[in-house]
Parts: C-alpha cells; structure tokens; sequence
C-alpha cells in the first residue's frame, strides 16, 4: 500500500515539473525576428539620442554586447506612442532624449556576469557609490530578464531647447539607489512635492512632466526608476528578442 502511495506521489511530482516545462515554454518566445521593429528616430524625429551602453559611460563602464551601433529601435507601437509624448512635450519647450530602448537578451546577460564579478568596480563613484555590489541582484538592480528586451520599453529624460541642455531632475541616468524612485520627493500619483534635503521641489516637478507625458500616451511607469517607462499594451508581452541593436 505504502509502494502504491509512493508511485503515485512520483508520477503526481513528475506530472507537475513537465506541465510547468511546458508552460515555460510557451510563455516565454525568445527570437531574432526583428521585422515588427523600427528605428526610433524615423517614428521620433525631434529625438535625440545618447545611446549609454553603446559607449563606456555606464555602470558597467565597457560598451555592453549587441549594442553594434549607436541608435534606438522600439516596436512599431511603442514608437507611434512615443511619437505623440514627443509632439505632446515640444508644445512645451522639451524634446525626448533617450539612453535606452530596445535591448537584446546578450546585453542583459552581459549585466549578470557583471554583476556576479563583485570585484570589478570601475563605475562604482558615478552609479552606486553608497551600495555594496553584491546587493545589486537582491534589490532587484540587476536581473535575468528586462522588459527592455520585448521591445516596448524605454529610459529616456528631456531637454530643455531653451537652454540646451537636459533637464533637470535631481539624479542621474542608472543611479542606483532610492533617489531615483519617483515617489522621491513626492507624490506622483498627486504630484505633490514633499520638502527634503536631497531634490527641489523643480526637480521633481520635471520629472512630474516626463511622467505625465509618458502616461497620457499610453505608457506605464517603473516604481524604481524616474527615467523608465514601458507602452501598457505591449504587442510582445511573452517574447524576448535576441538580435542586435544596429540600423534596420
């Protein structure tokens, strides 16, 4: 009887690994089609781009890999939305500039070794400089999978034609740390400002402008990260792309 309990515990155990296999496999699509994709600028025109993984002034401090070019590609739908942000803030006297868009699966892996590497520091100064290293996976800084990399995602800030130059919101690009929450400094379900010693009421009125622009076109908001915003209606959810970031 117990022999009897036990095989059938066993092929209950093995039922249960190959259904979660098979779900595995069929919500997650990893591919090289990039056909569905555009070059952000030819949908943005007025765009500018500081591509920071293609150069070495990021975290890592090297160009990261399948950066191949310096542009900016997005799904057709994440660029027609973006498209309507950009004519929506140059009303204002700001136009889109973007550090990050489209980012393919070997650029994520390359954080990951990174981050396991405690010992490689380099940037440490300019983006953690109050964080241990090995702090960056549990804090949720690194991770496996970017939502980057299904296309619809992107790190982007604003520039001022006034004054030629970012606008600005009181932290850096990649900062890690809780200065570069949006709720720093306020509200921005409200945007009400809350007073303390390390943003000014300005700063977080920019990013206020950012984010309602970006959200009024259809984009959602990261609760850690000012400069992060993914289209809500994503036409590739469950995929992850994997070609490299160059001209179409």
């Amino acid at each position: 009887m117990r022999y009897d309990k036990f095989i059938l515990g066993l092929c209950c155990l093995l039922l249960m690994i190959s259904c979660r296999s098979i779900n595995e496999q069929t919500t997650t699509t990893k591919t090289g089609d990039s056909s569905q994709f555009v070059m952000l600028t030819d949908a943005v025109p007025d765009a500018i781009l500081e591509i920071r993984y293609f150069g070495t002034y990021n975290f890592v401090g090297k160009r990261i890999d399948g950066y191949e070019q310096p542009t900016a590609l997005l799904t057709r739908q994440a660029a027609d939305s973006l498209r309507a942000v950009s004519d929506d803030v140059m009303r204002l006297g700001y136009r889109l500039k973007i550090y990050d868009a489209y980012r393919p699966q070997k650029a994520v892996d390359h954080f990951v070794r990174w981050a396991t590497a405690v010992e490689d520091t380099l940037m440490k100064r300019y983006f953690y400089p109050n964080l241990d290293k090995s702090v960056l996976f549990e804090q949720d800084y690194i991770a496996e999978k970017s939502g980057h990399t299904r296309g619809s995602t992107v790190d982007l800030t604003l520039f001022d034609m006034a004054t030629e130059k970012e606008l600005d919101m009181g932290g850096t690009f990649d900062w890690f740390g809780h200065e570069s929450h949006p709720d720093f400094g306020g509200n921005p379900e409200t945007g009400v400002y809350m007073p303390n010693d390390s943003i000014t009421a300005e700063q977080f009125a920019h990013r206020m402008i950012l984010r309602n622009a970006m959200l009024r076109h259809g984009f959602k908001a990261l609760d850690s990260e000012w400069w992060h915003f993914t289209l809500k209606n994503e036409p590739y959810p469950d995929t992850y792309f994997t070609f490299p970031v160059r001209k179409l």
